[in-house]
């Protein structure tokens, strides 16, 4: 029976975890697919990826990218491709094991009210390990930065951990979307909401990368700050999905 589930993985030098990180996914009991998006790591990500498939013929995929675009449009592409199958719940989640998929069934019963379950990192009963101080706080501000200029009601706009039903994938104008980092999450979060889609928000245990080095650069951190600015100013172009003709 296909799978009613994709997980999309946007990758860059994380040859040391997608692989594990795959299998583990893809001998879940919930059968998710899983699609890799790789922007043409040096490491051999893309590579090792494909290895994997070769023992799950039709359930990996891997898309490689011609250079490094961005966490948020590998994403995006990502999402494009799994449009034209049949799949219902989208995830998106990193590969460096700071997302569990051991908390996919917590999304999917969330699913069940909601058309976008975000794992939060700010809720009561969520866990964040091994995170210096500093990220802490810069994350926190971040996130409050985003929500005061928003308005959307979730407490953590930054985390990639996400499940989207079809229907708000199908109803996101991508084309809008000019940005490609981190700062695309708040996007399509903004966007879906002033659409009128359903929001949740589950716990979530956030781990700090046990391997390899972050991706997040600077030029990311400031464009995401910039982004939620024009976020705001562009927002009367998003009308509900329900006034959509």
């Amino acid at each position: 029976m296909p799978s009613e589930i994709l997980v999309v993985i946007p990758t860059y030098n994380e040859r040391d975890n997608v692989g594990a990180l795959c299998e583990e996914l893809l001998v879940r009991p919930e059968r998710p697919d899983v699609l890799v998006v790789d922007d043409n790591s040096p490491d051999g990500t893309a590579a090792e990826a494909e290895e994997v498939a070769q023992r799950y013929p039709g359930r990996l995929h891997v898309l490689r990218r011609g250079g490094k675009g961005g966490r948020g449009g590998a994403v995006l592409d990502g999402f494009a491709w799994g449009l034209s199958g049949g799949y219902e719940y989208f995830f998106e989640m990193d590969a460096d094991y700071s997302h569990s998929p051991g908390e996919i069934p917590r999304f999917l019963e969330a699913a069940r009210g909601a058309d976008v379950v975000v794992g939060s990192r700010y809720l009561p009963a969520s866990r964040i390990v091994n995170w210096p101080r500093a990220r802490r706080f810069f994350s926190r501000f971040a996130n409050r930065y985003a929500r005061f200029f928003l308005r959307i009601p979730i407490t953590d706009y930054t985390n990639g951990f996400r499940c989207y039903r079809r229907a708000a994938l199908e109803a996101l104008d991508a084309d809008a979307i000019d940005a490609s980092g981190y700062v695309v999450l708040s996007e399509v979060a903004y966007q879906l909401y002033r659409r009128g889609f359903r929001f949740a928000e589950v716990p979530t245990e956030f781990v700090n990368r046990r391997r390899g080095e972050s991706n997040l650069s600077p030029g990311e951190i400031i464009s995401a700050f910039v982004g939620v600015l024009r976020l705001r100013a562009k927002g009367g172009r998003f009308v509900s999905h329900a006034d959509k003709p």
